[in-house]
Formats: C-alpha cells, structure tokens, sequence
C-alpha cells in the first residue's frame, strides 16, 4: 500500500516543482521586461546628451548622472537574469528527475500488482485442485 501511495506522492511533488518553474519563469519574464525598460531609457538619455538643443547642453552633467545609474542597473539586472535562468535550469533538472523517479515507482506499482494477480490466480487454481481431490 505504500508503495501506491509513493507514485502519488511523486506527482504531486512533481506538480509543485512544475509550479516552482513557472513561478520563476514569470519572474525571469519580469527581469527581461525591466532590462528592455532599461535599455529603452538609456538609448534616449544617449540621444539627448548628444543632442544639440541647448536647452539639454545645460543639462549634461544630469544626463551623464541618470546614464549612470542606468548603467548599473543594466548590470544589477543582467546578473539577476543571469541568476534565475541558472536557477530555472536546476529546478527543471529537479522537476526532470522527480518525474521519472514517478514513472518508475509507477511501473513498480503496476508490477506488484500484476504479481499479486498472478499470486491470487495460483491459488485460487491451487484451492480448486484440493477441492477437486477431496471430492474425488
């Protein structure tokens, strides 16, 4: 019986790691999202400094600071991406394995159970033959 149980168990554990992936891929969704924002913003604080207006002349040592920051939140969220596909990759190995280690109790299920059939056949043949002598 608990062998039965074990199969079920691996599902489930096998759902919640699935979940986990998606929970992380969403994530990882996000950190592309802000690295495009990022990028955006740094591109057009690119063109204004280069700008000839001079209202944006007066306004470089701005722009050179906010180019900055966007620079190095670049690279805050290029490690972060960096960080969650590394760590999507070991929770779909995790996932990966847990599921065959499903599918294997699984069979080891099916066979114990096709043996206990086989098991009940024999003795139900073994139980009529001591009838059948007994009677005879």
């Amino acid at each position: 019986m608990a062998d039965l149980d074990r199969s079920k168990k691996l599902k489930r554990l096998v759902g919640v790691q699935r979940h986990m992936e998606k929970m992380i891929e969403n994530e990882l969704a996000i950190i592309v999202r802000q690295g495009e924002e990022v990028n955006a913003a740094m591109e057009l604080t690119a063109n204004v400094m280069t700008s000839l207006d001079p209202i944006h002349r007066g306004l470089s040592r701005h722009y050179l600071g906010r180019f900055s920051r966007l620079a190095t939140e670049e690279k805050q969220l290029m490690a972060a991406r960096r960080s969650q596909e590394t760590r999507l990759a070991k929770e779909r190995s995790k996932g990966d394995k847990l599921d065959e280690r499903r599918k294997e109790a699984l069979e080891q299920e099916q066979r114990a159970s096709e043996d206990d059939a086989v098991y009940n056949l024999l003795e139900m043949m073994i139980t009529l033959k001591d009838a059948s002598f007994q009677q005879g």
